[in-house]
């Protein structure tokens, strides 16, 4: 254990120096909210609520937050059961071309986001939903695929086929076998899959603002607009909540599987 420590202490110290710098710039955000003046003026030299007032009066922003989250929530849940069914589907196949297929899966996180964009919005034009709830959905369920494919694909790697077969010999069918025995071992990936996922059509603007119409815009789109045509500090708000947000959903399935770990380690305790 001694051993250890002069080789750990150095690399806890960079990894600490390098977390804080990746996360400082960001926590200026969250002052910048609650200034006074309207300019992206620091320090702070006086505090005021009008901004989070405005961000939750005006329809603008109010509306695109809602319109990022619903989208978000749609876009995560499909995109985890696509993305399992397909992870799974290729694990068990055993394709000659198997390796093509997940190519392809995983194209949209190699193809640049303006290429994608261009390439979507002409597809929608010919297919006429363009600048629709179900074409924004639609488009981000896509990008978000290769995000779920790569934890889940991870987690069947570590799986133990074994257990299925024990399982069919103790008489349960697929169905049950894919419940209760090989969905449970890999929903580590699946979760893990579903906030990446989650996050990822959240924070995603270029091809939204391809799809975007007056009365159907995202909350970067809008975020976006704003900083490119007036400073606004609004857009400080709209930082800070998407941060927040963005922070509890990732740090919220950690948190429940170390609870998790806990309550196990307590009743395996005598």
């Amino acid at each position: 254990m001694n051993q250890r420590t002069p080789v750990r202490l150095p690399l806890a110290l960079w990894a600490g120096v390098t977390a804080l710098l990746l996360v400082a710039p960001t926590l200026v955000v969250i002052p910048l909210s609650f200034t006074e003046r309207r300019s992206f003026s620091f320090p702070i030299e006086g505090w005021s609520l009008q901004w989070y007032e405005r961000f939750f009066t005006d329809p603008r922003w109010y509306g695109a937050l809602g319109t990022s989250i619903a989208v978000a929530i749609g876009a995560a849940l499909v995109a985890t059961v696509a993305g399992t069914l397909a992870a799974i589907a290729l694990d068990r196949a055993r394709l000659r071309y198997g390796w093509l297929i997940r190519a392809l899966l995983l194209l949209p996180v190699v193809v640049p986001q303006i290429v994608a964009a261009v390439a979507i919005f002409g597809t929608y034009l010919g297919w006429g939903i363009s600048g629709t709830p179900l074409g924004l959905l639609l488009a981000h369920i896509v990008l978000a695929i290769p995000f779920v494919v790569i934890p889940v694909s991870t987690a069947l790697q570590s799986f133990d086929p074994t257990l299925e077969r024990a399982a069919a010999v103790l008489g349960a069918g697929g169905w049950g076998r894919f419940w209760q025995v090989q969905l449970p071992l890999i929903s580590p990936g699946v979760i893990t899959g579903f906030v990446f996922a989650f996050v990822t059509s959240l924070d995603e603007v270029v091809i939204a603002y391809f799809l975007q119409t007056p009365t159907l815009r995202s909350l970067p789109v809008q975020m976006y607009s704003s900083v490119t045509v007036e400073t606004d500090p609004t857009i400080a708000v709209a930082s800070s909540l998407m941060l927040v947000f963005s922070t509890i959903v990732i740090l919220l399935p950690r948190f429940f599987a170390a609870r998790r770990r806990r309550l196990l380690k307590a009743k395996e305790t005598p």
